[in-house]
């Protein structure tokens, strides 16, 4: 450290030179910027130290020519912060912005649902490119007299967004002949990450709130019915959707579903017979018998006790069962909690995507950017976590109907599409599943994983419009409505 006395006029000045740090070539040039309050210095060695010194202050500040260059001894001395490294998650930077339309494609929409600002596109069959018209008249999806001409709604999975529609939106809207619409559920995509309260009547992050939303975009088309096509988890949004309101459904398609379908059903006849045969031959003994009787007395006593033990044994298990869902609602919430999704999506995010693939070496850097877009949206994790309290709470909710008896009554045209290499979601499942909907209709694609729609694109558009040629093959009056 160096001291220089100057004097400017009747003032003396201090000066003090911080040392040169050791990382400093001799080669490279410093250069001091002195700043004073009342004047500045521009010739120091004119100064003399003949003048009494009066109080001024004096701010010294070292830049060096190389930046990359680390300050440590003049940092120190003037209190200079060093700049933090970004944080990544999943490859992204988390220099996370507020609003999500900054970061929107130009095809992006948005429009408020229940205080919920929803990230949207929409693709019509009228205003596709006319290249794109000419290269598909040549094509089989085209040479059909009349179709569906219903609007067609896209529902994704767990952790994608309408990016994972983009091959298949403008296909589709020509095999309709008419709007598709795909939307981000909250918690993911663009959809703006709003704060759930417990105490609001309709949760966000709820299936219900994404079964509303579903039926709030059939209005917005003006349709008096829509074709619902789900993807994973999204299946079971449009079949919940089905059973809230199966008059504006005109055709279910399940792809690669993650619907727990039930194991087959026994014949009823066959045990009802049964049961009857072995309650007449009970009864005939039991006249007969008066010891016969006795023992039908205390057997039937015995049963209404343990179905008694068993209902206050239930009603425990449900009490402790809410408990603990409670608990963990609590344990999600709190910071631990924000954290372990951060480290769950951090270290297996990218790798969830590669697996769904049947051959991960086809996944782009563009997939996976698309895929990690929504983590530069503020409240990403939060919003995961609340999505998650609320897939608990909708599990802990009334009871609904057995899933068994739910799937015999759907009566809208079903179509199941898998691939036969799906890691996530087995085929085997929806091969179970297509055999409990009646009429159903199942697909499998070779080579192909949990991404029928992304990875064989155009198979999967060709399996869809073969379906919808099939169940409405006859001539339709359109369905859309001019909105004014």
């Amino acid at each position: 450290m160096s001291i220089i006395y100057g004097v400017c006029g009747n003032h003396q000045f201090v000066f003090v030179r911080p040392p040169k740090p050791q990382n400093f070539s001799h080669n490279r040039k410093s250069k001091l910027q002195y700043r004073f309050e009342g004047s500045i210095a521009t010739n120091p060695s004119s100064f003399s130290s003949q003048t009494p010194v009066k109080e001024h202050k004096l701010i010294v500040r070292a830049a060096s020519a190389a930046s990359s260059a680390p300050l440590d001894g003049s940092e120190q001395l003037l209190g200079a912060k060093p700049k933090q490294k970004t944080q990544r998650i999943a490859g992204i930077d988390q220099d996370e912005i507020d609003d999500p339309t900054l970061i929107a494609d130009a095809d992006s929409c948005f429009c408020e649902f229940n205080g919920v600002q929803l990230h949207h596109k929409i693709c019509d069959a009228e205003l596709s490119d006319p290249d794109t018209l000419e290269e598909q008249s040549n094509s089989q999806s085209l040479n059909r007299v009349k179709g569906a001409n219903f609007p067609m709604i896209l529902l994704h999975g767990f952790g994608a967004s309408v990016f994972s529609w983009n091959r298949v939106m403008k296909p589709l809207a020509e095999v309709v002949r008419s709007k598709v619409v795909a939307f981000d559920r909250p918690a993911f995509g663009l959809t703006s990450r709003v704060k759930a309260v417990d105490s609001t009547p309709l949760n966000p992050y709820s299936t219900m709130f994404s079964v509303l939303s579903t039926l709030y975009f059939i209005d917005f088309l003006a349709a008096e019915k829509a074709i619902l096509v789900g993807h994973s988890a999204g299946s079971l949004i449009a079949l919940d959707t089905y059973f809230e309101a199966p008059e504006r459904v005109a055709a279910l398609i399940f792809v690669a579903p993650a619907i727990f379908a039930p194991f087959s059903m026994r014949k009823k006849n066959q045990g009802g017979t049964n049961n009857e045969i072995q309650g007449n031959s009970s009864g005939s003994n039991a006249s007969e018998n008066p010891f016969s009787r006795l023992c039908s007395i205390l057997s039937m006593f015995t049963k209404n006790i343990a179905a008694a033990i068993l209902h206050m044994v239930k009603g425990m298990s449900d009490m402790i069962n809410a408990l603990y869902k409670k608990a963990l609602s609590v344990v999600l919430r709190s910071t631990f909690g924000v954290i372990l999704i951060r480290m769950i999506i951090d270290k297996f995010g990218i790798a969830a995507v590669r697996s769904a693939w049947y051959d991960s070496n086809q996944v782009s850097d563009h997939v996976l950017e698309g895929y990690t877009k929504p983590l530069k949206v503020k409240g990403w994790d939060r919003a995961l976590v609340e999505y998650t309290v609320a897939m608990l709470t909708d599990s802990a909710s009334k009871p609904k109907p057995s899933l068994a008896k739910r799937l015999t009554e759907i009566s809208c045209p079903v179509l199941i599409v898998t691939g036969d290499t799906d890691r996530l979601v087995p085929s085997w499942n929806s091969v179970r599943l297509s055999r409990a909907i009646p009429g159903s209709c199942l697909e499998i694609i070779k080579n192909c994983g949990h991404l029928p729609h992304e990875e064989k694109a155009e198979e999967f558009v060709s399996i869809v419009d073969k379906f919808l040629q099939k169940v409405f093959g006859a001539a339709e009056e359109p369905r859309l409505q001019t909105v004014s």
